[in-house]
C-alpha cells in the first residue's frame, strides 16, 4: 500500500514538474514576443490617428509630426534646391513653371511621405499581430498540455489511492 501510494506521488510529482515547465515557456514566449506585440499595437495606434479614427486633434498632431519631421525638411530642401538650380541653369528662374514647380512640391512631398508612413507602420502592425497570433497558438497549446497532465496527475492519485485500497 505504501508503495502504491508512494508510486501515484512520484507520477503526480512529474506531472507538476511538467505542468510548471509548460507555464515557464510559455511565460518566456511571452517575454520574447512582447516587444513586437507592442511594436505592432503602437504602429496601429498611429494608422488610426493618421486616418482620424481617434479624433481630428490626433489625426492633426499625426500629420504635423509628419510635415515636421527632419525627413520633411532634408528632402523638401534638397527637392527645392534642384528645382532651382534647374531653373537657374535653364535661365527660366523667375518663370511661372518655375514657381509652379515650387508650389506644388511640397504639398506632393508631404502626401508622399505620409503614404510611405502608413506603409512601414502597417509593416509594424502586421509583425504586431502576427506575434499576437503566436502568442494564442502557444497559449492553447500550453493549456491543452496542462490540462492533460492535470489528467495524467489526477489518474496517478487515483491509482495510488486504489492499489493501497486493494494492498490493504
Amino acid at each position: 500500500a505504501d508503495a502504491a501510494g508512494d508510486a501515484a506521488q512520484l507520477q503526480a510529482d512529474s506531472s507538476a514538474a511538467g505542468i510548471a515547465e509548460q507555464r515557464r515557456q510559455f511565460d518566456a514566449l511571452q517575454a520574447l514576443l512582447k516587444p513586437y506585440t507592442d511594436a505592432g499595437a503602437g504602429a496601429l495606434t498611429a494608422q488610426q490617428d493618421m486616418l482620424g479614427l481617434n479624433g481630428a486633434e490626433a489625426q492633426s498632431a499625426a500629420l504635423a509630426g509628419v510635415e515636421g519631421s527632419p525627413e520633411m525638411a532634408l528632402l523638401s530642401k534638397q527637392g527645392e534646391d534642384a528645382i532651382l538650380a534647374n531653373a537657374s541653369a535653364t535661365g527660366g528662374l523667375r518663370g511661372g513653371n518655375t514657381q509652379d514647380a515650387l508650389a506644388q512640391f511640397r504639398p506632393a512631398l508631404l502626401s508622399s511621405l505620409i503614404n510611405d508612413r502608413f506603409s512601414r507602420l502597417g509593416g509594424l502592425v502586421q509583425i504586431g499581430q502576427n506575434s499576437a497570433a503566436g502568442q494564442a497558438a502557444a497559449g492553447q497549446a500550453t493549456g491543452q498540455q496542462v490540462s492533460s497532465l492535470f489528467q495524467q496527475q489526477g489518474a496517478a492519485l487515483a491509482g495510488g489511492v486504489l492499489g493501497a485500497g486493494q494492498a490493504q
